[in-house]
């Protein structure tokens, strides 16, 4: 009967480095339902005689753990589910959050809860995210001191990232966006984005100041100057990322609207209030100014 069922293993096969078991077992055709097994012949080694299973013995049919799965050498219970398409897992989980974190201090002591799959990775993108952007930002701040020749200046350029973080935070509030990888993606891009654009405006200023312009002029001449360019720069990323918004799918929608909100809000305070910065980090502060950038105030 077992050897019908479940099979016995008679010998081995090696090909190469391998041993392939050889097992004996019945057709499938033989074992299809369980009402099979009253059918299967039970040898005797006193009589030649071959009786059926059913003959010598009753089959009953009750419940019993099939398979225990274990997590860790510990017994789990393992409730999955798939989200319905165009959905993102964080869409379903979200609503049900504080119905499961209702659930895990009900539950008695020692016996843990964790959830897995797809929202821990999430999780998990989301912190090795963050730790790649305070790289970043450390790389680009070294690189405009490198550039600046000042270490206070960087901060001055830094000023509309914030500003463009919640902008991008504010469009995915507004379209209902989770914040999904792809999210934050967009909004690690629009660092790189919003810093380009104050650069820009900075290396104006430099050179008109440099050239013996006051200060005061430079910074309205870069605001009236550079207006264009980074307008049609801002302009032509966003009209591009509306076709992709609207028909990309669910994996391309957050991050096309975190930048389109982000680029938005940080195009008006680039140009705007960014060079106010400036104006009171150098002329009213005094930071940031050299012995020549005295003389032309």
């Amino acid at each position: 009967m077992y050897s019908g069922v479940v099979g016995a293993p008679i010998g081995y096969l090696r090909e190469g480095r391998k041993n392939i078991p050889i097992v004996q077992l019945m057709e499938y055709g033989q074992r299809e339902t369980v009402t099979d097994l009253s059918q299967l012949y039970v040898y005797s080694s006193q009589s030649p005689v071959r009786l059926t299973l059913g003959q010598i013995a009753g089959l009953t049919y009750s419940a019993e753990t099939a398979v225990i799965h274990r997590v860790n050498q510990y017994r789990a219970i393992n409730v999955a589910a798939l989200p319905a398409p165009g959905r993102l897992a964080e869409e379903v989980t979200a609503p049900l959050m504080p119905r499961i974190r209702e659930f895990e201090r009900q539950l008695p002591p020692g016996y843990p809860f964790e959830i897995v799959g797809e929202l821990r990775e999430q999780i998990k993108g989301q912190q090795r995210s963050l730790i790649v952007a305070l790289a970043s930002l450390v790389a680009i701040y070294l690189a405009l001191v490198f550039q600046f020749r000042n270490a206070v200046k960087p901060f001055i350029v830094f000023a509309g990232i914030p500003f463009g973080a919640v902008g991008a935070f504010a469009s995915l509030w507004f379209t209902g966006m989770p914040m999904a990888f792809l999210a934050i993606l967009g909004i690690m891009s629009l660092i790189g984005v919003i810093v380009s654009h104050v650069i820009v405006l900075f290396d104006f200023i430099e050179e008109q100041h440099e050239r013996g312009a006051p200060l005061r002029e430079a910074l309205i001449d870069a605001g009236i100057r550079r207006i264009r360019p980074v307008l049609i720069t801002v302009g032509a990323t966003v009209l591009a990322l509306f076709p992709l918004a609207l028909h990309g799918g669910p994996l391309w929608e957050a991050l096309c609207y975190a930048q389109t909100g982000g680029l938005t809000l940080a195009t008006a305070v680039t140009l705007f209030l960014v060079p106010v910065f400036y104006a009171v980090f150098v002329l009213d502060l005094k930071i940031g100014v050299g012995n020549r950038g005295r003389q032309h105030q």
